[in-house]
């Protein structure tokens, strides 16, 4: 397999272009690759971290390659092993989709919160008197601090 590799806008920005010939996607493993080619030249995609990228499922390539605007490719099946133990973690995925269900979760809580507010049929209550309120509890704990302290 060829080592030299294109990433998904060069790729994109060629499609449109007219300039990509062929494609052709390559089973290796337990996944499939693309490989296009354009003038003299055959690279295949890149993942973001810069290895090849590989498609686990045909059918989420195939859906990838039509919204690139490639309807035509030929398939090499050859290297294709559904059986392969072959598998790359992403520990790093792992990390991500735990935060971001964790702030989905907390999302819908805190939009909980709001929306019990909204629907509270009490009145509402100032700003200003909220200050007052505070400002007396806070000089009643000082007095009783003060107190508490003056008998010790």
């Amino acid at each position: 397999m060829a080592t030299e590799t294109i990433d998904q806008k060069t790729l994109s920005q060629l499609v449109e272009a007219g300039a990509v010939r062929c494609a052709h996607v390559v089973g290796q493993g337990s996944g499939w690759t693309i490989a296009a080619r354009y003038g003299l030249t055959e690279r295949f995609l890149s993942a973001k971290r810069g290895d090849v990228r590989v498609f686990r499922k045909l059918e989420t390539l195939v859906s990838f390659l039509r919204d690139m605007g490639i309807n035509r490719f030929e398939v090499d099946a050859a290297g294709f092993d559904p059986n392969s133990v072959e598998r790359t973690t992403r520990p790093d995925r792992s990390v991500a989709l735990k935060e971001a269900h964790e702030a989905a979760a907390y999302d819908r809580l805190f939009r909980a919160q709001v929306q019990e507010s909204l629907d509270d049929p009490r009145p509402n209550v100032s700003h200003a008197q909220v200050q007052k309120d505070m400002a007396a509890r806070k000089a009643a704990l000082r007095r009783k601090i003060a107190r508490a302290g003056a008998k010790s």
